[in-house]
């Protein structure tokens, strides 16, 4: 086994379980029942392998086993006892087990995969459409320093058997790269840091700009290839792979919407390539000067993967889910997507918005106008309209917030790593773009909010109105109950430092 299980999307009486394996095998099945924890290991093969029959307090639910056609290791994998020179195919198994018949509550589990017999875990089906729930947010993991610390001190602070995890994207560096996901040795992988919450608690994941691979190639490293995209030439397979539930029939698992309790969660796929802020070189506002000439070079500045605009297939999905029953009947609505629409991070600019072309001469420039940032001129205005509560986005490694005029709470909760900065007034610094881009602040305008319990301080003493640091990490938990959105930190500094809610705000 290359993970221990993780959740996928629960149902009113069932679950998906999920866990990758490096061979097929020929035995994988998911042993649930209350009798299940007391099972010894020799005693689990035997219930797995059918030589002791169902009743003793279990059920045996079999996997299903699928491939991931395109994970791969290169010289930068840090594998353990291997060592790779070029890109290099790597067998991953998909074993995914649907359990059903559940009664409501958790009930116990063990995964029995070949012979390899997990600890007992719980598993729950769909909490019902009335019943609160507790959601941890997070994003942009990308196997980051922080993470680990981040992570015990959510499950310390919020337990490990949560409704769900709502993560915004950007889950590893490479997607491709089977180590950053399963075991590598030089950083802690996706699944290893959440070990113990999504062995209990379901994820409902989000692309980010790092679920997104460019163009393949057999020779290029995959860090060359990750940055490598082209308007229609990129792909989200290990992603999907990897999460195919929740799925939309429209978008599939790209965008997609579920009921969590009390709570409706509406996914969007709202991103774009990241490029370089620098102006020279191939970067966001401009090709490289010596590929001007050869298109298959160019970068294509700061593309969009998945229009959202007005009229795209997605935009007209979500204005069919905003009219919902199931929407408009929750309690709480939250959206959720990569993008930092509003924002202090740097990757909050420029606007969200088709790159503008422009030949001047020998150069190749883009240009992105703050009038046709699609989020924030045909996205916002629909869920302000709808009453939705909270937007949930990632992507710039800080933690801030906003509230708009309707209502709408805006939240990054990505400070679990490195941070970028916070390009704020209070924090002195400014963004690094050319001329008409916004330097400090929310580029949609929108005053930043400082925390209402424990805010940290400026030099001067002054609150600020963010988390931007190397050494303190964040994490929020969404509390349906009372109805507020709680924000902690922690400072992995110093090993005996206690973790702090610093943040409270309500979503009505």
């Amino acid at each position: 086994m290359l993970c221990e299980p993780y959740l996928l999307d629960p149902q009113p009486d069932g679950i998906h379980v999920v866990w990758h394996t490096e061979r097929p095998g020929s035995s994988h099945v998911v042993l649930v029942g209350p009798g299940v924890p007391a099972l010894s290991d020799d005693e689990a093969v035997r219930a797995a392998t059918g030589a002791a029959g169902e009743g003793d307090g279990w059920r045996r639910f079999t996997a299903t086993t699928a491939p991931l056609s395109r994970t791969r290791e290169d010289s930068e994998s840090s594998v353990p006892g291997r060592t790779y020179t070029a890109p290099t195919r790597r067998p991953v198994y998909r074993q995914l087990a649907v359990v059903e018949g559940l009664a409501p509550g958790r009930t116990p589990y063990r995964v029995v995969s070949d012979g390899i017999v997990t600890a007992a875990y719980s598993l729950a089906p769909a909490a019902p459409a009335d019943q609160p729930v507790r959601l941890l947010l997070t994003s942009d993991h990308q196997l980051k320093p922080m993470v680990p610390a981040n992570l015990a001190r959510a499950a310390e602070t919020a337990g490990v058997a949560l409704d769900g995890v709502l993560m915004a994207g950007d889950m590893v560096n490479v997607p491709d790269r089977a180590t950053e996901w399963f075991d590598s040795t030089a950083e802690t992988p996706f699944f290893a840091s959440f070990a113990g919450i999504l062995q209990h608690s379901p994820i409902y994941p989000t692309i980010g700009n790092h679920e997104v691979m460019g163009r393949w190639s057999e020779t290029a490293t995959l860090d060359d290839q990750f940055n490598d995209p082209q308007p229609g030439a990129w792909d989200v397979t290990t992603y999907e792979e990897l999460f195919p539930v929740p799925a939309s029939a429209a978008g599939g698992p790209r965008w997609w919407s579920r009921t969590i309790g009390d709570v409706h969660v509406i996914c969007l796929f709202a991103t774009h390539v990241w490029r370089s802020p620098e102006l020279v070189g191939r970067g966001k506002f401009q090709e490289a000067l010596e590929d001007v000439d050869d298109p298959d070079r160019w970068g294509y500045g700061q593309f969009i993967f998945e229009p959202i605009g007005r009229g795209s297939p997605q935009y007209e999905w979500l204005v069919a889910e905003l009219a919902a029953p199931q929407f408009r009947s929750a309690r709480y609505r939250v959206v959720m997507f990569h993008h930092p629409s509003h924002g202090l991070g740097q990757h909050s600019v420029p606007p969200f918005t088709d790159p503008v072309q422009v030949r001047d001469g020998k150069e190749i420039r883009y240009e992105y106008p703050l009038a046709g940032d699609y989020i924030l001129r045909d996205i916002e205005p629909l869920l302000s309209d709808a009453g939705v509560h909270l937007v949930l986005n990632g992507h710039s490694h800080v933690w801030n917030r906003f509230r708009n005029a309707a209502g709408v709470h805006w939240l990054e909760t990505s400070n679990v790593g490195n941070s970028y900065g916070a390009y704020d007034v209070t924090s002195g610094l400014a963004r690094r773009y050319p001329e008409g881009y916004v330097r400090q602040g929310d580029p949609g305008g929108l005053a930043p909010i400082v925390p209402t319990v424990a805010p940290l301080t400026g030099p001067d003493g002054t609150p600020l109105p963010f988390v931007a640091s190397n050494e303190v990490t964040v994490f929020s938990v969404l509390d349906s109950a009372a109805g507020v959105v709680r924000s902690y930190r922690y400072d992995t500094s110093d090993p005996d430092a206690q973790v702090v809610l610093f943040d409270e705000f309500p979503l009505a």
